[in-house]
């Protein structure tokens, strides 16, 4: 098994350029921190990158760079580097593209305040917590404390911008090639930030501060972030299912990996996790694993793509392994 050989555009760009042509398959990659090249990340709660690994040989070209990685899935779709590997003039065949979005704006709903600057209530269709005047009846559990509104309002925004990523592979030489995804280990609510501002322009905690402010009783923290989660890991698995609107992409379910929970409270790293929302290196590689083999199955020809002339085919399934 060989560890994935990665690259930057700097890489490419530059005197001794990596020759792509030895490697079995090439892929682009772009993301979050999940993918961040940034050495100090890098030293702190590694990549998912670092640790995939494949019978034979691939590289990836990772726009995700040094600096802070997207805080938004928009951040991506405006990337240079990555829009013009992809679509611009001389762009390499890629054999897939490797994503990793959609946590940081869900964190970001999630820190939606309940009131404005000037004390004006927010909208619930833009925020995924409720006021405590609006929970529901202790029946609905920690479903009470959630907001479907708001959550509709983010997975329009979400499915829009996959669509419109899947657009921009179908405009360059890539057309119709897999784009694979995975979905996010849940989180442990607790005040452990990074040491250095992250690519949601604080340090953190994340989560933790957010169900505070909206009264959430702590004894219920962890079944909120579950939640939470798993509503996007359906999300994103519903999409990869949707053949004929999501043609080519296919998503991992992280989810379903077991993974050491962090310890309620804890202040640094604990169990899998580096902080409250980054893996250390035994989370990455526990993900990574279980990733790579999905992603390899798909490049090796066991599923099948939907035709690029728009004809019906047999599509691939989303599943929690490809």
């Amino acid at each position: 098994m060989d560890h994935l050989a990665s690259f930057t555009p700097a890489d490419l760009a530059g005197r001794t350029p990596p020759e792509l042509s030895t490697f079995r398959w090439k892929l682009l990659a772009q993301g979050d921190s999940w993918f961040s090249n940034s050495r100090d990340k890098l030293n702190a709660h590694a990549n998912l990158l670092q640790e995939l690994v494949f019978k034979a040989s691939v590289a990836a070209v990772n726009c995700a760079g040094t600096g802070n990685a997207l805080s938004h899935i928009v951040d991506l779709q405006s990337n240079p580097d990555f829009v013009r590997l992809l679509t611009g003039p001389g762009a390499p065949t890629w054999d897939g593209v490797l994503l990793s979005v959609g946590g940081n704006d869900l964190i970001a709903a999630a820190r939606t305040p309940a009131h404005d600057g000037n004390g004006q209530p927010i909208a619930l269709e833009l925020r995924l917590l409720r006021r405590q005047t609006e929970w529901g009846p202790p029946s609905a559990g920690v479903a009470r404390y959630f907001s479907e509104p708001g959550w509709a309002t983010y997975a329009a925004y979400l499915r829009a911008n996959i669509k419109h990523l899947l657009t921009l592979r179908d405009q360059g030489p890539s057309v119709g090639k897999p784009i694979f995804m995975h979905c996010y280990a849940v989180p442990m609510p607790r005040p452990a930030g990074a040491a250095i501002n992250d690519e949601l322009g604080a340090s953190g905690p994340w989560l933790y501060p957010a169900l505070k402010s909206y009264g959430v009783p702590a004894a219920d923290w962890a079944a909120v972030s579950r939640l939470m989660v798993f509503h996007l890991a359906q999300l994103l698995k519903g999409m990869a299912a949707d053949k004929e609107a999501f043609r080519g992409l296919f998503v991992f379910d992280s989810t379903a990996v077991p993974l050491a929970l962090a310890a309620p409270g804890s202040t640094g790293i604990s169990g899998d996790w580096h902080n409250e929302i980054h893996l250390n290196h035994s989370g990455c590689f526990k993900i990574a694993r279980a990733w790579s083999e999905a992603i390899e199955a798909v490049l090796d020809g066991k599923h099948l793509i939907q035709p690029t002339s728009g004809r019906k085919g047999r599509g691939s399934s989303s599943n929690s392994r490809s």
